[in-house]
């Protein structure tokens, strides 16, 4: 019975291990792109519901990035994102999508930077 448990574990502690290293970590940047850049092209076909569901994931990654290591680019992404968010409630979805646009573009300048 001893034996069976430890085997579990030393199973656990080892993919809890493999999970934590800098290997495995989830890429906020890139993330935070892919949803800002997939927010932009909604807004502009003017797909709202897609475009919110995109552009808060983005939000989401975006400040998980900046926790991680701050960065002017992702703030400022921040701050597009908050902003297309806005334009996205009033209906503007074209307006929506330049922000996140915006945003795509200083996320995309944070990934090269570090």
């Amino acid at each position: 019975m001893n034996v069976r448990f430890g085997r579990h574990a030393l199973a656990a502690l080892m993919t809890a291990l493999m999970l934590s290293s800098p290997a495995f970590a989830e890429d906020h940047k890139a993330e935070a792109t892919k949803h800002a850049i997939a927010a932009a092209e909604s807004g502009k076909k003017g797909d709202l519901k897609a475009f919110q569901e995109h552009a808060t994931a983005a939000k989401t990654h975006a400040e998980a990035a900046e926790k991680e290591k701050a960065n002017p680019h992702v703030e400022a992404g921040i701050k597009n994102l908050n902003e297309s968010l806005e334009h996205a409630k009033m209906g503007h979805s074209e307006m929506a999508g330049e922000s996140a646009d915006a945003a795509a573009t200083h996320l995309k300048a944070a990934e090269k930077s570090f």
